[in-house]
């Protein structure tokens, strides 16, 4: 069945339901990857003999290739049909985590880790477009809320999954446990999942611009990875490279008549500002979790089982008050939980930067952890549905695209550019009085970061609800 104006599913319904499990399901196992992998990697380090870079290519590997593709993954949806890429992405993305599971070298996961990417760029928007395009509008916003809190809920388990996986069994468990997942999720989609697209949408494809987004953002990538080990004149290249792509996609992107961005999404100052927000709160949220479970592991010397446990808080207020928060912002408008919420995790993060060697979780980490968890339930919820209640329904796939780019963008400059900036690489990883230093001013960097974004929404966002989209911008 095709979804196009009519015949859309009411929440609560059994197919709501059925809808909701494969959109949570799926996504969720991408967020998932997005943060396990952050508590193994002293160990993958350790196994492999890896180096700082090299872990950070494993993280970003992931990232660089989401955040390049996850725009075509968008577009590809709305013209192919939203259950359809959805589908082949998960598959794929199956296929990429058992190579995972196998890799023998550090070069073998980072390549495993891109193509990972890859199937995560074609499933996490078709998982938010499948619900825009399949619930009523009046469910929308409720749909929207439980699959924030619900998805939030499988990335903030990671680092606690991971821990216990890298404590009993191998690292290798963290990528092979989405095989059988994928395989539940391609059964609920195949059976119970509506097919909806764009009927507007153009047949023509930008691949020129999929092209340059993806080298502007490997260009910079690389050049800020490898800035203290490559040579200066391929440091130099790269950067170059990777800016002057990035402002040709932007000039591209303005003249393509099927331009993978439509430039005019973002003549909503709604639109606008809430994707600056993302990308500071992301970057700040990406690089804050990299660093807080090495800084566990290597300073205050706990138990990867034991790291990935302090996160249980944020677990427990994301699924008790996603939901309500979603619901809060719908009725007051989306300025006052976006503002509040960054300030509210940069003073959780202020705490967390004082965790040392000698750290207990009661008193060192978890008024922090707290803190924090609370500003991103306030956060999470009215973030996704206010970008996308900005943007017309028939472009539910690519403003999902776009503001999903936006954050794995700022997790990858920022996990990208902090360990240098910060004074952190080679194998300092391993040297707890280096690597405690860094981790300190890198955390300031995340508080800065949040409260800039905090002040973004404060500042660009009006009072009120935003108006729900039924026209193009």
């Amino acid at each position: 069945m095709t979804i196009e104006c009519d015949g859309l599913i009411t929440r609560g319904s059994p197919q709501g339901r059925w809808v909701l499990s494969a959109a949570v399901l799926g996504s969720g196992m991408a967020l998932l990857d997005g943060t396990v992998v952050n508590i193994a990697l002293r160990s993958i380090g350790d196994d492999l003999g890896a180096s700082l870079a090299e872990l950070q290519w494993v993280v970003n590997a992931y990232l660089l290739a989401l955040a390049s593709l996850i725009l075509v993954g968008g577009s590809l949806g709305d013209r192919l049909g939203r259950r359809r890429v959805f589908m082949v992405g998960v598959a794929w993305f199956a296929v990429a985590s058992a190579l995972c599971g196998l890799a023998q070298s550090p070069t073998q996961l980072i390549a495993a880790r891109l193509l990972q990417g890859v199937g995560a760029a074609l499933l996490t928007p078709g998982s938010l477009a499948m619900i825009q395009g399949s619930f009523r509008p009046q469910d929308r916003g409720a749909v929207i809320g439980q699959w924030a809190g619900l998805g939030g809920i499988a990335a903030a388990i990671g680092p606690l999954l991971g821990g216990w996986i890298v404590d009993n069994a191998s690292w290798r468990w963290i990528f092979l446990i989405n095989v059988p997942i994928a395989a539940v999720v391609l059964l609920v989609s195949a059976r119970h999942v509506p097919e909806s697209r764009d009927p507007e949408a153009a047949h023509g494809f930008d691949v020129l611009g999929a092209a340059l987004g993806a080298v502007g953002l490997g260009g910079v990538t690389y050049a800020l990875i490898e800035a203290e080990t490559a040579a200066a004149w391929v440091v130099t290249t790269s950067a170059a490279a990777g800016v002057a792509a990035m402002c040709l996609f932007v000039v591209f992107e303005r003249r393509h008549p099927n331009a993978l961005v439509p430039m005019h999404l973002f003549a909503s100052r709604t639109f606008s500002i809430v994707n600056l927000l993302t990308l500071l709160v992301y970057g700040a949220l990406g690089a804050m979790m990299f660093f807080l479970v090495l800084q566990l592991q290597v300073v205050a010397g706990w138990s990867p089982l034991a790291a990935g446990m302090s996160t249980v808080p944020l677990t427990i207020l994301m699924l008790l008050f996603s939901s309500r928060a979603g619901a809060f912002a719908a009725r007051v408008g989306p300025r006052l939980p976006l503002a509040a919420g960054p300030f509210v995790c940069g003073a959780g993060v202020l705490l967390l930067r004082e965790i040392g060697a000698d750290a207990s979780y009661w008193f060192g980490v978890l008024p922090g952890m707290l803190v924090f968890s609370a500003g991103l339930v306030l956060l999470v919820a009215p973030l996704t549905s206010t970008v996308l209640a900005a943007a017309p329904d028939r472009y539910a796939g690519i403003a999902s695209g776009v503001n999903n780019a936006v954050a794995r963008t700022g997790s990858l400059l920022a996990v990208s550019a902090l360990p240098a900036l910060v004074g952190i690489g080679g194998e300092d990883y391993q040297r707890p009085s280096v690597f405690e230093t860094g981790y300190q001013d890198a955390l300031l960097i995340c508080a800065v970061l949040l409260f800039a974004g905090g002040l973004v929404a404060a500042v660009g966002l009006h009072e009120g609800q935003p108006a729900a989209a039924t026209a193009e911008v």
